[in-house]
């Protein structure tokens, strides 16, 4: 069996691919990637003529035995549609299945979106929770964020454009209105990096484009800091003592953490008999 080669690529900047990675990009017999047309760009601009051919999750099943087998002929590289392979793609299975067939698999190392945000981001990187792209669906992407609440690290998360605004209300829901950075085109000619809170950042991108890596501060007030189902117990509780929604809303943000705005759309959402009993 022959090596597969996982190479980094740019995420943005041409120049950012290293002098090895050019290297194996012109030796290998066959370069597999997510995206063959964005791969030719950069292969153009260097003038490697190795072929390529198309490998990502719609073609998954078929793609891994056949390339496999291409690697008892010739070495392969694999290359994602922007910096490495492996990393929220279907590079993990391909190496996978080379590494029991008996192949080398060698990482090329090169440019990471994850770690470029996160230091650009001004938040604390000495630790870091990456979570990659989130459920699609608005429940369980709310339940995935709740679930690290409590972690006292700097959450990483990548976000298409389309969904941006979903999971920026959703984290400001489940996590609060925290600090965040809003990373946008890393590298690219557009390339942003917002600073701000989460609330701030849903009215800043009002018709979001590009690709996204968002960096989110961990929870610095203690574990359970932030819940919703507390707030809302707190909520409920503060009602029933007679407080209106003003005061009630400022003691339960100061002792979760989670913004106003998030815990006043709680008041009205709470149960109709508590809003009756209120009326009385």
């Amino acid at each position: 069996m022959h090596t597969l080669y996982l190479v980094g690529t740019p995420i943005g900047n041409l120049e950012d691919v290293t002098l090895r990675a050019l290297r194996v990009l012109g030796e290998v017999g066959l370069i597999a990637a997510e995206d063959t047309r964005r791969t030719r760009v950069l292969l153009a601009r260097y003038e490697i003529r190795t072929p390529t051919t198309s490998f990502h999750e719609g073609n998954r099943a078929r793609q891994v035995p056949r390339l496999v087998a291409r690697l008892e002929r010739e070495d392969v590289a694999l290359v994602t549609e922007a910096g490495m392979p492996g990393i929220s793609d279907p590079g993990f299975d391909l190496a996978r299945a080379a590494r029991e067939r008996g192949a080398e698999v060698v990482v090329v190392p090169g440019p990471s979106v994850a770690t470029t945000a996160v230091v650009a981001s001004g938040l604390p990187s000495d630790r870091f929770l990456f979570l990659g792209f989130l459920p699609r669906k608005g429940p369980e992407r709310l339940r995935a964020l709740r679930a690290v609440a409590a972690a006292p690290w700097s959450l990483v998360v990548f976000e298409a454009p389309r969904r941006l605004r979903g999971t920026l209300q959703d984290m400001l829901d489940a996590l609060g209105d925290r600090s965040i950075a809003v990373c946008r085109e890393m590298t690219k000619l557009h390339e942003e990096v917002y600073r701000g809170t989460v609330s701030s950042a849903l009215d800043h991108f009002n018709a979001p484009r590009g690709e996204f890596t968002l960096v989110v501060a961990g929870d610095s007030k203690g574990a359970g800091r932030g819940s919703s189902d507390e707030a809302r117990e707190a909520l409920l509780r503060l009602r029933a003592q007679g407080l209106r929604a003003r005061e009630s809303v400022a003691q339960v943000a100061e002792a979760t953490g989670l913004g106003h705005r998030t815990l006043y759309r709680m008041w009205l959402d709470l149960p109709e008999t508590t809003l009756e009993s209120e009326r009385g």
